[in-house]
């Protein structure tokens, strides 16, 4: 039997699980769907803060993939918050373990250099954990900007239009200059980390897709892979080969990559920050 790469894909969690109503770990089928459709095999992230235990997850698999769901605690990227701001945020049922478990893996995925596909939070996370701050809330704090929750509660509706940086990985995948997404967050990012750079902008300006800066400086991380994207591609990849392609390429990664290096790396998630975040 062929080998499929094992891909490592962090759940949501829910207040009530179907079985004994207590919390429960949560992920959407497309996303699991997305990577086997693409060739991978998923595997769920253990639900745990214990960074021994996800070292090792990291360590087996052969590339990961953040996946989307509730908010993340704005005290993790911005000191002051008007209350009007902080009640539009819904954070997970988790008192922040969800927060601190993707952070521990965001830091264990650059020190062992593994593939890494980030979607919707999880690319807010990777940004949040190399030290940037976010738009808690574009409504609010963005006036005039344009309407990032679709209608669509499907999510498979391609809501609006994203120019693509020429000569970009995101560009390169879709063979495209201008990708139509899908559009299902009321967070968002102006500008990336140090260590990225943005390939895709909507007209107010809000990030729709970010890649590895190409030069190599002080020590900045290297992955075989990284590709953010805000939105929803595994929501998309029955009907768009364009964004299939995302999922093909992050698995040929994967595939590529194997067991990877384990390297020492700048990531702001490191242990100092994690500690914080108890």
């Amino acid at each position: 039997m062929v080998h499929l790469p094992l891909i490592l894909v962090t759940p949501s969690s829910e207040k009530k699980g179907v079985e004994f109503q207590d919390t429960s770990s949560s992920l959407s089928f497309r996303y699991e769907e997305a990577i086997l459709k693409a060739g991978g095999l998923p595997m769920v992230a253990p639900m745990t803060t214990d960074r021994d235990v996800l070292a090792e997850a990291v360590r087996r698999a052969d590339g990961v993939m953040l996946t989307g769901g509730d908010d993340i605690n704005p005290d993790l990227y911005v000191k002051k918050l008007p209350h009007k701001v902080r009640k539009t945020v819904m954070m997970p049922p988790d008192n922040g373990a969800r927060d601190l478990r993707e952070l521990i893996l965001i830091d264990e995925i650059f020190e062992q250099r593994k593939p890494l596909l980030a979607i919707c939070r999880g690319f807010q996370m990777v940004n949040v954990a190399f030290g940037r701050e976010m738009v808690v809330d574009i409504p609010s704090q963005l006036p005039g900007a344009r309407k990032h929750t679709g209608r669509d509660k499907a999510g498979e509706a391609l809501t609006h239009e994203v120019p693509l940086t020429a000569g970009s990985l995101l560009s390169k995948i879709t063979g495209k200059r201008t990708l139509r997404v899908n559009s299902s967050h009321h967070q968002g990012i102006l500008e990336p980390a140090g260590p990225f750079a943005a390939v895709a902008r909507t007209e107010d300006g809000i990030v729709e897709a970010m890649e590895l800066r190409p030069e190599v400086s002080n020590g900045s991380p290297r992955l075989p892979f990284f590709l953010g994207v805000q939105f929803h591609p595994e929501r998309l990849v029955n009907k768009h080969a364009e964004h299939l392609a995302i999922f093909s390429r992050f698995v040929e990664a994967c595939a590529r990559n194997g067991n990877g290096t384990r390297v020492k790396t700048r990531a702001r998630a490191k242990r100092i920050r994690i500690q914080k975040s108890k």
